[in-house]
C-alpha cells in the first residue's frame, strides 16, 4: 500500500512543480513585448502639430518600453494610406497608428476604403483633442456665435466660410453649424490651413473653423476674431473663450481628436501596457505644458472609453456627411 501512495505523491509534486514553472513563463512571454522597435505610423507629413505630438510620445515611451519607438510619416489619400497600412500589419503590437478623426470619416467620404474604422482596429487611448475655434474676419459685424447666427439668417448665402478641404474636420464643423443653426453659408475649400487663413485675413472669406495651433497667431495679433471653441467644454489652452454651445448654439459639439489604435486582434496585454505607459506620460508636467502650447487638450482615456467615443463620433459625422452629400476632392 505504501508504494502506490508514495508514487501518487511524487506525481502530484511533479505536476505542481510544472504548473509553477509554466505560470512564470507565460507571464514573462507577455512581459517580453516589445521584442523589437515599435513603429508609430503617422498619417501626416513632418512638422505639424500631430507630428510634434507623436514624436514627443515616442521620445517618452522608448525608455519605458525598452525599445525605440520610431515615428513613420505616411501622409496621403486623406489619411487612408496610413490607416490601411496599419490595418494590414501583424497584430503583435509592434505597429501602431496615431489616428485622427479622419479614421472614422474617411470611409464615409471616399469611394473606396479597404479598412473598417471599427472592425479593423483595436482602440488603445484617445490621446488628445485638437482645439478648434470658430473665427471670423474682424470686418464681420458679429461679436458672438449668437450674433453670427442672426447675421447669417438675415443674409442667406452671402457668407462664405473656408475650410482646409472637402471632407476635412474644418468642413464638417461648418456643415454641422449650418444644419443646427438653420443657416446657409457658402463653403470654399482650400488645400490646407495656410491658404484658407490667408484669404480669411484678407477678407475673401468671412468665417472659418480652424485649429487653434494655426489660427492662434492671427487671433493674438487682432487679424482674426475668435468667437468660440467647438468642444463641449472650454479648453485649457484658451479658457476665456466660450464654447459654441454656451454662446448661442446649444448642443453643438465637434472634437477633432488624436488617438492610438492597433491592428484588430492585438493582444489585450499589449493594449493595456501601451495605455498604461501613455497615461503616465500624459501626466508629466513638461508634456502637459507642451501639449497646451500646441493647442491640444489631453484626454488619455481607457480603451473601452475610446471605443465607445469612436462609435458615437462616427455616427454623428455620418449624419452630417449624408445630409450635406460630402465627398472628398
Amino acid at each position: 500500500m505504501s508504494e502506490p501512495i508514495s508514487l501518487s505523491r511524487r506525481v502530484l509534486a511533479l505536476a505542481l512543480a510544472a504548473t509553477a514553472v509554466v505560470a512564470p513563463l507565460g507571464a514573462s512571454a507577455q512581459d517580453a513585448w516589445p521584442t523589437k522597435p515599435v513603429r508609430l505610423v503617422l498619417p501626416f507629413p513632418p512638422g505639424g502639430v500631430t507630428d510634434l505630438l507623436a514624436r514627443a510620445l515616442a521620445e517618452k515611451l522608448s525608455p519605458r518600453l525598452g525599445q525605440p519607438v520610431i515615428v513613420d510619416n505616411k501622409p496621403g489619400a486623406g489619411t487612408v494610406l496610413a490607416s490601411d497600412l496599419v490595418a494590414r500589419a501583424p497584430a503583435d503590437g509592434h505597429t501602431l497608428l496615431m489616428a485622427a478623426s479622419s479614421l472614422g470619416t474617411a470611409p464615409l467620404i471616399y469611394d473606396k476604403v479597404d479598412y473598417d474604422a471599427i472592425k479593423s482596429f483595436t482602440p488603445i487611448t484617445q490621446v488628445a483633442s485638437v482645439v478648434h475655434v470658430l473665427v471670423v474676419n474682424p470686418s464681420m459685424p458679429v461679436q458672438s456665435v449668437k450674433d453670427l447666427v442672426a447675421y447669417a439668417k438675415a443674409n442667406p448665402g452671402k457668407i462664405n466660410y473656408s475650410s482646409t478641404g472637402s471632407g476635412t474636420s474644418t468642413h464638417l464643423e461648418g456643415e454641422l453649424f449650418k444644419s443646427m443653426a438653420g443657416v446657409f453659408m457658402v463653403h470654399i475649400p482650400y488645400r490646407g490651413s495656410g491658404p484658407a487663413l490667408t484669404d480669411l485675413v484678407g477678407g475673401q472669406v468671412s468665417v472659418m473653423f480652424d485649429a487653434l495651433g494655426s489660427s492662434g497667431p492671427f487671433i493674438r495679433s487682432g487679424k482674426l476674431r475668435a468667437l468660440a471653441v467647438t468642444t463641449a467644454k472650454r479648453s485649457e489652452s484658451i479658457p476665456e473663450l466660450p464654447t459654441v454651445a454656451e454662446s448661442g448654439l446649444p448642443g453643438y459639439e465637434a472634437m477633432p481628436w488624436l488617438g492610438l489604435v492597433a491592428p484588430a486582434g492585438t493582444p489585450k496585454a499589449v493594449v493595456d501596457r501601451v495605455h498604461r505607459e501613455v497615461a503616465k506620460v500624459l501626466q508629466e508636467p513638461d508634456v502637459r505644458q507642451r501639449f497646451k502650447g500646441w493647442g491640444l487638450d489631453i484626454i488619455g482615456n481607457s480603451p473601452a472609453e475610446f471605443a465607445s467615443f469612436l462609435q458615437r463620433d462616427i455616427q454623428q459625422w455620418d449624419r452630417v456627411i449624408r445630409r450635406a452629400n460630402i465627398k472628398a476632392d
